[in-house]
């Protein structure tokens, strides 16, 4: 059955540069694209904010083929490109430090064009979106966050959803899975999740992770029919070290998982478990 058209426009407003900075060197914007518009809503505006060293470009032929072609790819999956240019200065011990301010034109930009929007995606951890998405909220639109490391508290607090870029499927691609034949979210590959409940007493618990992009991301019960998340049981003696089971369950603390049959009677088991982010 083909799902049906969403009305809602979305504007997509990437910080390219604080995504890449905490987690997103290889991050996939077309996922992105899918995640914001996931109920099958119309992009109206995708706008990808970066930064160019001209300087090092005019030296660097490395440098300046892969940042074009990057640029390319991003205007392959719908977006405008708005390059900022990194400004060199130096400070009084003469060491120098580049500036490029891509977050006012960001604010700005979301700010005049959210007459024609219902929702809008920002996918940076900079806490100065914070009063930026309050000020779309007060205007109408709905406001979500996508971030990776290093996210500011402030926008835990404002968004309408905050969503760690590490939970989307496939959004930040996970190396050990690029040979595997399962795909995200099957028995034998690798998915991203977080601890939603956990019995000390016991040594077990659960883990929930997004099984795919879909809507309906408030059902976050696997149980209901509607629900894109799935659970997966998981023994605490297979916790990495450095996470106390102690401070489970935790919705900020984000793992990396192999998802195996389950030693219980169904379901999925969590194995070979690694700490990913603390938000």
């Amino acid at each position: 059955m083909t799902a049906p058209h969403s009305t809602a426009r979305v504007g997509v407003y990437a910080d390219v540069a604080n995504m890449y900075r905490n987690g997103g060197q290889r991050m996939q914007y077309d996922v992105l694209r899918n995640f914001a518009c996931r109920d099958n809503a119309e992009p109206v505006r995708l706008n990808a904010y970066v930064t160019f060293d001209s300087e090092r470009a005019k030296r660097d032929q490395i440098y300046r083929d892969g940042a074009l072609s990057f640029h390319s790819k991003l205007r392959d999956y719908g977006y405008k490109v708005i390059v900022k240019d990194i400004n060199w200065f130096s400070d009084e011990s003469g060491a120098r430090y580049g500036k490029a301010g891509a977050s006012l034109d960001l604010a700005v930009d979301a700010l005049l064009q959210s007459e024609k929007l219902d929702r809008v995606l920002i996918a940076s951890g900079d806490g100065d979106f914070a009063n930026v998405a309050r000020a779309l909220q007060n205007r109408g639109c709905r406001v979500e966050i996508a971030a990776l490391d290093n996210a500011a508290p402030s926008l835990h607090e404002e968004a309408d959803l905050f969503m760690s870029g590490f939970l989307i499927p496939n959004m930040i691609p996970i190396p050990r899975n690029l040979a595997a034949d399962a795909e995200w979210g099957q028995i034998g590959s690798r998915v991203r999740g977080w601890c939603y409940w956990h019995e000390a007493d016991r040594g077990f618990g659960y883990m929930r992770f997004l099984k795919a992009v879909a809507g309906g991301l408030w059902f976050t019960d696997a149980r209901h029919p509607n629900s894109p998340y799935e659970t997966a049981f998981f023994r605490a003696a297979h916790l990495p070290q450095g996470v106390r089971p102690a401070s489970l369950p935790s919705r900020h603390t984000i793992f990396e998982f192999e998802l195996a049959e389950s030693e219980r009677a169904d379901g999925m088991q969590a194995v070979e478990i690694e700490l990913v982010s603390r938000l």
